[in-house]
Protein backbone atom coordinates (compact mmCIF):
# COMPACT_ATOMS: atom_id res chain seq x y z
CA UNK A 1 0.00 0.00 0.00
CA UNK A 2 1.70 3.27 -0.88
CA UNK A 3 1.96 6.36 1.45
CA UNK A 4 -0.23 9.23 1.50
CA UNK A 5 2.33 11.88 0.34
CA UNK A 6 -0.20 14.92 1.93
CA UNK A 7 -1.05 18.08 0.38
CA UNK A 8 1.66 19.39 -1.71
CA UNK A 9 2.85 22.20 0.55
CA UNK A 10 3.32 19.37 3.48
CA UNK A 11 5.23 16.24 1.81
CA UNK A 12 5.95 13.73 4.29
CA UNK A 13 9.79 13.89 3.12
CA UNK A 14 10.53 16.60 4.25
CA UNK A 15 10.90 15.32 7.56
CA UNK A 16 13.30 13.36 7.11
CA UNK A 17 15.99 16.12 6.30
CA UNK A 18 18.39 16.25 8.93
CA UNK A 19 19.72 18.84 11.32
CA UNK A 20 23.91 19.96 10.75
CA UNK A 21 25.83 18.23 13.85
CA UNK A 22 29.07 19.23 12.55
CA UNK A 23 29.08 22.90 13.38
CA UNK A 24 29.61 26.31 11.52
CA UNK A 25 31.84 25.15 8.79
CA UNK A 26 28.87 22.88 7.15
CA UNK A 27 25.54 23.69 5.41
CA UNK A 28 23.12 24.07 8.07
CA UNK A 29 20.77 20.99 7.54
CA UNK A 30 21.40 17.93 5.12
CA UNK A 31 19.01 17.30 2.60
CA UNK A 32 20.87 13.91 1.18
CA UNK A 33 18.40 11.86 4.07
CA UNK A 34 15.76 12.13 1.61
CA UNK A 35 18.14 10.48 -1.28
CA UNK A 36 18.58 7.50 0.53
CA UNK A 37 14.99 6.58 1.07
CA UNK A 38 14.09 5.37 -2.02
CA UNK A 39 10.17 6.09 -1.43
CA UNK A 40 10.66 9.78 -0.37
CA UNK A 41 13.11 10.29 -3.64
CA UNK A 42 10.87 9.05 -5.80
CA UNK A 43 7.92 11.18 -4.27
CA UNK A 44 10.50 14.16 -4.73
CA UNK A 45 10.87 13.17 -8.23
CA UNK A 46 7.64 13.30 -8.43
CA UNK A 47 6.66 16.57 -7.52
CA UNK A 48 9.56 18.28 -9.31
CA UNK A 49 8.00 16.18 -12.32
CA UNK A 50 4.50 17.92 -12.23
CA UNK A 51 5.34 20.82 -11.51
CA UNK A 52 7.61 21.17 -14.40
CA UNK A 53 4.88 20.26 -17.11
CA UNK A 54 5.00 22.78 -19.37
CA UNK A 55 8.44 23.17 -19.86
CA UNK A 56 10.50 21.85 -22.81
CA UNK A 57 13.75 21.75 -21.86
CA UNK A 58 17.01 19.86 -23.95
CA UNK A 59 19.53 19.03 -21.23
CA UNK A 60 19.77 18.87 -17.36
CA UNK A 61 22.35 20.94 -16.13
CA UNK A 62 23.90 19.63 -12.37
CA UNK A 63 25.70 21.82 -10.09
CA UNK A 64 28.47 20.12 -8.37
CA UNK A 65 28.08 18.03 -6.30
CA UNK A 66 24.88 17.37 -4.95
CA UNK A 67 23.17 18.76 -7.99
CA UNK A 68 24.69 15.82 -9.87
CA UNK A 69 22.29 13.46 -7.64
CA UNK A 70 19.30 15.32 -8.18
CA UNK A 71 19.75 16.44 -11.80
CA UNK A 72 20.48 13.12 -13.46
CA UNK A 73 17.51 11.26 -11.56
CA UNK A 74 15.19 14.81 -13.09
CA UNK A 75 17.62 14.08 -16.55
CA UNK A 76 16.17 10.20 -16.26
CA UNK A 77 12.42 10.85 -15.32
CA UNK A 78 12.05 13.60 -17.85
CA UNK A 79 14.07 11.43 -20.82
CA UNK A 80 16.87 14.22 -21.47
CA UNK A 81 20.44 14.09 -21.19
CA UNK A 82 22.70 15.39 -18.17
CA UNK A 83 25.48 17.74 -17.74
CA UNK A 84 27.57 18.61 -14.87
CA UNK A 85 29.01 21.65 -13.95
CA UNK A 86 31.52 21.30 -12.44
CA UNK A 87 34.05 22.22 -9.28
CA UNK A 88 37.00 23.69 -11.02
CA UNK A 89 40.07 21.46 -11.92
CA UNK A 90 37.97 18.35 -12.63
CA UNK A 91 37.24 17.60 -16.28
CA UNK A 92 39.91 16.43 -18.58
CA UNK A 93 38.30 18.28 -21.89
CA UNK A 94 38.69 21.96 -22.95
CA UNK A 95 36.73 23.84 -20.63
CA UNK A 96 35.57 27.18 -19.81
CA UNK A 97 35.49 28.68 -16.25
CA UNK A 98 33.97 31.23 -14.09
CA UNK A 99 34.24 32.71 -10.52
CA UNK A 100 31.34 32.94 -8.10
CA UNK A 101 30.80 33.18 -4.71
CA UNK A 102 28.93 30.36 -2.63
CA UNK A 103 26.59 30.22 0.15
CA UNK A 104 29.31 31.00 2.80
CA UNK A 105 30.69 33.70 1.35
CA UNK A 106 34.05 31.89 -0.16
CA UNK A 107 34.81 32.51 -3.63
CA UNK A 108 35.01 29.22 -6.06
CA UNK A 109 35.64 28.44 -9.51
CA UNK A 110 33.47 26.02 -11.62
CA UNK A 111 34.10 24.78 -15.47
CA UNK A 112 31.98 23.82 -17.77
CA UNK A 113 32.98 20.93 -21.06
CA UNK A 114 33.60 23.28 -24.15
CA UNK A 115 31.76 23.13 -26.35
CA UNK A 116 28.69 21.31 -24.06
CA UNK A 117 25.72 21.89 -26.34
CA UNK A 118 24.53 23.76 -29.44
CA UNK A 119 23.75 27.20 -29.71
CA UNK A 120 19.76 27.45 -28.31
CA UNK A 121 19.76 24.54 -26.50
CA UNK A 122 17.49 24.81 -23.33
CA UNK A 123 18.73 24.02 -19.74
CA UNK A 124 17.15 22.75 -16.87
CA UNK A 125 19.26 23.62 -14.39
CA UNK A 126 19.38 21.56 -10.98
CA UNK A 127 20.93 21.93 -7.35
CA UNK A 128 20.40 20.83 -4.23
CA UNK A 129 19.58 24.11 -1.90
CA UNK A 130 19.17 27.74 -3.26
CA UNK A 131 20.68 29.76 -0.34
CA UNK A 132 21.95 32.80 -1.69
CA UNK A 133 21.99 32.09 -5.56
CA UNK A 134 25.32 32.40 -5.85
CA UNK A 135 26.32 29.00 -7.16
CA UNK A 136 23.53 29.51 -9.17
CA UNK A 137 25.12 32.47 -10.86
CA UNK A 138 27.94 30.84 -11.88
CA UNK A 139 26.13 28.24 -13.69
CA UNK A 140 23.75 30.74 -15.73
CA UNK A 141 26.85 32.51 -17.07
CA UNK A 142 28.70 29.13 -17.87
CA UNK A 143 25.02 28.20 -19.60
CA UNK A 144 24.67 31.78 -21.24
CA UNK A 145 28.34 31.79 -22.76
CA UNK A 146 27.44 29.26 -24.72
CA UNK A 147 24.36 30.64 -26.24
CA UNK A 148 22.64 28.15 -24.24
CA UNK A 149 19.06 29.24 -22.57
CA UNK A 150 17.96 28.87 -19.10
CA UNK A 151 14.51 28.05 -18.79
CA UNK A 152 13.93 26.74 -15.30
CA UNK A 153 15.55 25.43 -12.20
CA UNK A 154 14.51 22.61 -9.65
CA UNK A 155 15.79 22.22 -5.58
CA UNK A 156 15.27 20.34 -3.45
CA UNK A 157 14.31 24.19 -1.26
CA UNK A 158 14.78 27.76 -2.65
CA UNK A 159 15.55 30.00 -0.34
CA UNK A 160 13.50 33.59 -0.41
CA UNK A 161 16.09 36.59 -0.43
CA UNK A 162 17.36 38.84 -2.98
CA UNK A 163 19.24 36.79 -5.70
CA UNK A 164 16.76 33.17 -5.79
CA UNK A 165 13.76 36.00 -5.76
CA UNK A 166 14.88 37.70 -8.90
CA UNK A 167 16.00 33.98 -10.26
CA UNK A 168 12.00 33.15 -9.81
CA UNK A 169 10.74 36.51 -12.13
CA UNK A 170 13.09 35.12 -14.71
CA UNK A 171 12.63 31.39 -14.51
CA UNK A 172 10.48 28.46 -13.89
CA UNK A 173 11.49 27.60 -10.45
CA UNK A 174 10.55 24.58 -8.82
CA UNK A 175 11.29 23.18 -5.34
CA UNK A 176 10.44 20.10 -3.06
CA UNK A 177 9.79 22.88 -0.01
CA UNK A 178 6.93 24.89 -1.60
CA UNK A 179 6.59 28.82 -1.54
CA UNK A 180 3.91 30.00 1.15
CA UNK A 181 3.87 27.07 3.19
CA UNK A 182 5.38 26.67 6.70
CA UNK A 183 8.62 24.89 5.51
CA UNK A 184 9.49 28.12 3.07
CA UNK A 185 9.30 30.06 6.30
CA UNK A 186 11.44 27.70 8.10
CA UNK A 187 13.95 27.07 5.51
CA UNK A 188 14.19 31.34 5.26
CA UNK A 189 14.40 31.36 9.07
CA UNK A 190 17.32 28.14 8.31
CA UNK A 191 15.39 25.90 11.17
CA UNK A 192 12.83 23.65 10.74
CA UNK A 193 10.60 22.28 13.62
CA UNK A 194 11.16 18.89 12.85
CA UNK A 195 14.77 18.85 14.08
CA UNK A 196 13.42 18.40 17.11
CA UNK A 197 12.13 14.90 16.23
CA UNK A 198 14.53 13.83 13.79
CA UNK A 199 16.47 10.65 14.01
CA UNK A 200 18.31 8.64 11.51
CA UNK A 201 16.06 5.64 11.71
CA UNK A 202 13.23 7.31 10.07
CA UNK A 203 15.33 7.35 6.99
CA UNK A 204 16.45 3.79 6.87
CA UNK A 205 15.18 2.27 3.60
CA UNK A 206 12.84 -0.80 4.12
CA UNK A 207 14.19 -4.14 4.38
CA UNK A 208 12.88 -6.89 2.03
Amino acid sequence: MSRNKGPRDDRWYLNLMAPNTKGPKFAWLDPTSIYINGEAFHDLLDALVADLKGVSCDVVGGLDAMGFVLGSALATRLGIGFLPIRNAGKLCVDTDKVSFSNYSGRTQDMEMRLPAFAKGTKVLLADQWVETGGTMDGAIRLVERQGGQVVAMAAVAIEENAAPDGYRKKYRCVSGVVQGSRWQAECNAQKLSSFASYRPELVFPAIR
